[in-house]
């Protein structure tokens, strides 16, 4: 990741470890600017108070690396995005002074909410906000859920999905439970339309085919004179106008004849070759004097078809003023109003169906509700079990945590109660639980939200706990913590680095903290450095060689980077998580396929 002109960092590349690194530094050197290029490439808020001051953009740049037929290469395929030689993708924001705010991925630009559909599969940032997240019940719900898998996660999905159509039944019940009069008008409205066309009965078009109809009865004189005239002078006549060009008699006919006999007679071949030309022309010629006779005939000044036609229009135009612009329209509005006829059927028989029908769906939800509650409970108590063991290893060595499940009980007027077992249950769309996180902080103690239960630092802790109990179920390769050990320190900070550590052999992950217990479980230790120049506050990011690491934590420790004892504890910690990442045992915390 490089990082120009955010907050105090001026420029800084780095390039975190495929296992565990560390991000550390004094207070007010930046070391949170890292998790914020994060936060940014992820398709975080843009705020222009994190430009560097005097710059006029901040600018994040990251390379991923994907896995083949990933999510993420989705998401960037369908974005239109380019990989690199190498597969990999590089994504880049940037931040103006004015706030404004752009994305590239893959070297095409394009909504900040690519990036944040990218960073979905690929980064999970844990903070303090994360914290307060994990004190919401919809969170909680989450957590438990991911803990169960497909045990949980394939009958929710036929819950939802079965959900929206007895949401949909309800509805149509309801409205036309309520609106029973109004729809009874709209439906009597819709039949006698429907009954107004049906007796006039047009046909697709017949409006269009009258219209043309009308004009010709009533040109018919003219029509005939006219093409009674084109007649005779293609085939010769008396009232041929051709006879003043030609012989009396002879019509258009008669003149190519001649014209052809004329070329016919010489020897010159461009001259015959002209008239097999004049020999087609005669054809068509032919033709048309046919079709003008057929015409004649059919042509008919018939008063009563006239009146016939216009009574049949003002029969039609009745039509075309009421319901559409022309009968093709007006057979538009028959096929939608039948459909809608259809479903506005409000008799006692379709009301009884509908109630059966919703009846029967609430019957099959209530049985898929009840087959999530019962997993979730098997999971909670699982989910329990392991966080309270994770927690003995982080100094809360009597502290439990409880998953409870509780049904959601539904309100007086609430629109998605389902009944369940004797009881009306509120039908989310997660399902009819209500799920929260317990502490009992010590024996004796009352199982409380861990929102009240716990401390800043146990909170911190438990997060933790979790986080490694359900790493095998997050398929998102990079964690990313931000002082996720804050107000943890002795022996509980040493527990955080090694759990931290044995996150880190199945994911990538970084850690901003301050603590040296943790920095010494990393496998790339960074630091984030300031100077001060002319006045000028700026920040970088370098990696720590193995002996500026231990002058590093030796700073951590006490501040004692100069001194024998500063440097002698900062080696000993360093020796004790080597050796310490060497004898840790891989554990997975997987959900009992038994039960």
């Amino acid at each position: 990741m490089r990082i120009q002109g955010l907050g105090v960092i001026d420029e800084a590349v780095l390039e975190p470890h495929s296992g565990l690194t560390v991000v550390t530094g004094e207070t007010g050197a930046g070391k949170t600017m890292v998790v914020t290029g994060l936060h940014l490439l992820g398709g975080g808020r843009a705020e222009a108070s994190r430009v560097r001051v005097g710059a006029e953009r901040a600018v994040v740049e990251g390379r991923f690396h994907l896995q083949r037929d990933s999510a993420a290469g989705e998401v960037a395929a369908d974005a239109g995005a380019e990989p690199d030689e190498d597969g990999s993708l590089i994504a880049v924001r940037t931040v103006g002074a004015d706030g404004r705010s752009r994305a590239h991925l893959g070297g095409r630009s394009v909504p900040v909410g690519v990036l944040a559909e990218l960073s979905e599969q690929l980064l999970a940032v844990h903070g303090q906000n994360d914290q307060l997240r994990l004190t919401r019940p919809a969170e909680q719900c989450a957590l438990l859920d991911r803990f169960a898998g497909e045990a949980v996660g394939a009958p929710l999905a036929s819950y939802r999905e079965l959900r929206e159509k007895w949401l949909s039944v309800s509805a149509e019940l309801t409205e036309r439970t309520e609106r029973s009069r109004e729809l009874v008008r709209e439906a009597d409205l819709l039949r006698h339309g429907l009954e107004e066309i049906a007796a006039v009965d047009p046909k697709p078009g017949e409006d269009a085919d009258l219209h043309a109809e009308a004009r010709r009865l009533a040109d018919a004189d003219q029509l005939r004179e006219s093409a009674t005239s084109a007649q005779s002078d293609i085939s010769g006549g008396a009232d041929s106008e051709a006879t003043e060009l030609a012989d009396a008699g002879v019509g258009a006919l008669g003149l190519v004849a001649r014209a052809r006999h004329q070329l016919l007679g010489v020897d010159d071949p461009a001259l015959r070759e002209l008239a097999p030309r004049l020999a087609e022309a005669a054809v068509l010629l032919t033709d048309v004097g046919a079709e003008l006779t057929r015409y004649l005939d059919g042509l008919d000044a018939d008063p009563a078809r006239l009146e016939h036609v216009l009574a049949r229009q003002a029969e039609l135009k009745q039509l075309t003023r009421k319901y559409a612009a022309d009968i093709d329209g007006v057979l538009d509005w028959v096929a939608t109003s039948q459909q809608r006829l259809a479903g506005l059927d409000n008799s006692d028989e379709a009301l009884a169906e509908l109630a059966r029908r919703r009846d029967e769906l609430a019957a099959r939800l209530a049985e898929l509700a009840s087959v999530i509650t019962a997993e979730r409970k098997a999971a909670a108590d699982e989910l329990g079990k392991a966080v309270t063991e994770e927690l003995g290893g982080l100094a809360m060595a009597q502290a439990r945590v409880e998953v409870a499940v509780r049904p959601r009980l539904a309100e007086a007027d609430d629109p998605v109660a389902l009944p369940i077992d004797g009881h009306l249950l509120h039908a989310g769309r997660s399902g009819v639980d209500d799920v929260e996180l317990l502490l009992v902080a010590h024996r004796g103690a009352p199982a409380l939200p861990v929102n009240k239960g716990a401390s800043g630092g146990e909170l911190s802790r438990v997060m933790l706990a979790l986080e490694v109990v359900l790493s095998h179920a997050d398929p998102v390769p990079t964690l990313v913590f931000d002082e996720v050990d804050a107000g943890v320190g002795g022996r509980a900070a040493v527990e955080v680095g090694r759990r931290l550590a044995r996150l880190a052999r199945t994911h990538q992950v970084i850690v901003v903290t301050h603590l040296p217990q943790v920095a010494a479980y990393a496998d790339r230790h960074l630091v984030v450095d300031k100077t001060a120049d002319g006045g000028v506050t700026s920040s970088g990011v370098r990696v720590l060689s193995e002996s500026e690491r231990v002058v590093e934590l030796a700073r951590m420790l006490a501040g004692l980077d100069y001194t024998y004892t500063g440097r002698a504890h900062a080696e000993e910690l360093l020796d004790a998580a080597r050796a310490d990442k060497k004898a840790e045992p891989a554990r997975k915390y997987r959900r009992s396929t038994t039960r």
